[in-house]
């Protein structure tokens, strides 16, 4: 058998297996959606009612308009379409392992790209926002995806633009990728080439605005919204604290031991492999640019949004571990570097074995589980559901608003939070209290 189908019909088997697995967890440990994907499903039901989705409830998510759409079908499902999204952020993280692989194969090898996989799946961060419905993993996946097709083809098109508008659907930080992408594309083309990629490039903002536009009447709603609740929430950061902040970021995301393995890996990333690194090292400047440009709009300051140059970090950390499979055999740097490469491996462990809590996976998804099934019982509960004919069910924040909303299937009124000052009045003349 050829090395290239051999190799082809092992990666198969990885994804096989991984997708097993990963759906395993899935009903090993039934979870659902977190508040933005929560939020989504409700403003699907609603536009499945016939009435414009409330993207202007009280401390609601900014909208996202590709979420949304793929949210309307499984509104329909009644309850059980919180499970299909979480099926769906489950496959997409798989997808999302399968990219960095591809990519790190693509620029460095396919034994970096193993590398940068596994420390993906070590990440936990990662596979939590996906059990938690978390449309940032959807997302990643798409960039990861529409970065390997280009590396391994430059200048594609095609494909890669599908995937950047489909991204810039659901983050408006894709709209500067796809910015840079049609530049790297356009440069040195004649006019025509620039107008075609210019229609790109615009596609998902006029599409995010013409949704904001017929639902508010703004078309820069969600623009607006954002930087107003972000103050609202105190999540500001000021342009002195965010180099701090930003590092702390990426610390956190990619754990100390594989934050300075990035570091080693992007200086001899460099050095021996320049050619090599354009993607990447754009992946890396964007995501950590347009996390600085979104703070200094005065977005919210989350670790979130520099998750894409956190993924570059891993593919980065992986060649510093790896990169020595790239030598030729015999090569004199090999044993120094692969005795490197294990002293970081170990220093990694042992960063594991003495932060890591074994119980903690467990316990933080069996207490969401948990906290859900007694919330559905309280409110199925006959006096419960007599009390909703006085008044709506108030809760103490807005936090609980979208899961009290979806499992009690409440339109917006009838689900508010007591911190709101236009529904305090309400709230206190009847209805449902949860304290």
């Amino acid at each position: 058998m050829p090395e290239p189908a051999r190799a082809a019909r092992w990666e198969l088997a990885a994804l096989a297996a991984l997708t097993v697995v990963a759906f395993a967890g899935f009903f090993v440990y039934p979870t659902y959606s977190e508040y933005d994907s929560l939020y989504s499903l409700l403003w699907g039901r609603e536009l499945l009612d016939g009435a414009l989705p409330s993207f202007d409830a009280y401390r609601a998510p900014t909208q996202h308009p590709l979420w949304v759409a793929i949210c309307v079908p499984l509104a329909a499902l009644g309850e059980a379409g919180d499970r299909v999204l979480l099926g769906l952020c489950v496959l997409s993280f798989v997808a999302l392992v399968a990219g960095i692989y591809r990519l790190g194969k693509e620029t460095f090898g396919w034994v970096v790209g193993l590398v940068a996989a596994l420390l993906l799946l070590s990440r936990l961060d990662f596979p939590f926002l996906a059990a938690r419905g978390y449309i940032d993993i959807p997302y990643l996946a798409l960039v990861m995806w529409a970065a390997a097709l280009e590396a391994a083809r430059p200048r594609r098109g095609g494909a890669v633009w599908v995937l950047l508008i489909l991204a810039g659907s659901m983050r408006p930080e894709a709209w500067v990728l796809a910015g840079l992408y049609g530049l790297w594309i356009a440069w040195g083309k004649p006019l025509r080439a620039w107008v075609r990629v210019s229609v790109l490039v615009a596609f998902a903002p006029v599409v995010w605005a013409l949704t904001d536009f017929v639902v508010t009447g703004d078309p820069l709603y969600s623009l607006n919204y954002t930087t107003e609740s972000a103050r609202q929430l105190g999540r500001r950061q000021t342009l002195l604290e965010l180099p701090g902040v930003t590092l702390r970021y990426l610390s956190e995301l990619t754990k100390p031991p594989v934050f300075i393995a990035a570091l080693g890996g992007i200086v001899l990333a460099w050095r021996l492999a320049r050619e090599r690194v354009f993607v990447l090292s754009t992946l890396l400047v964007w995501g950590i640019g347009t996390f600085l440009l979104v703070s200094l709009r005065g977005f919210s300051v989350i670790n979130r949004y520099v998750l894409v140059a956190a993924l570059a970090l891993m593919l980065f950390a992986a060649f510093a571990i790896a990169g020595w499979s790239r030598l030729p055999r015999g090569h004199r740097a090999i044993r120094p570097w692969a005795g490197g490469a294990l002293l970081v491996v170990l220093g990694g462990v042992a960063f594991t074995a003495l932060t890591f809590n074994p119980t903690y996976v467990d316990r933080e998804l069996k207490l969401r589980d948990d906290v859900r099934r007694d919330l559905a019982t309280v409110l199925a509960s006959p006096r419960v559901r007599d009390a909703r004919a006085c008044g709506p069910i108030s809760v103490p924040n807005h936090k609980l608003v979208p899961i009290v909303r979806w499992i009690a299937e409440a339109k917006v009124e009838g689900a508010v939070a007591r911190t709101d000052p236009a529904q305090a009045a309400r709230a206190a003349r009847g209805g449902v209290g949860l304290y």
